[in-house]
């Protein structure tokens, strides 16, 4: 296990390319917008569906 963890802080910091601050920091920025548009439009569908099998069953009781 410690030679697993040796391994890995060695991969991450001689072999991985970091991006630097101002990249990562308008790449968090876009993930963020973009992970609320899809909330959004995820309730928007569900707002739509719910009105939909609403509608549908009072129309059956009726």
């Amino acid at each position: 296990m410690v030679n697993y963890i040796k391994e890995s802080y060695n991969e991450l910091t001689k072999h991985v390319s970091w991006p630097e601050m101002g990249e990562a920091q308008k790449l968090t920025v876009i993930v963020a917008v973009f992970s609320v548009i899809l909330a959004l439009v995820v309730f928007g569908v569900d707002q739509v569906f719910s009105s939909v099998i609403e509608q549908y069953f009072n129309w059956i009781k009726s």
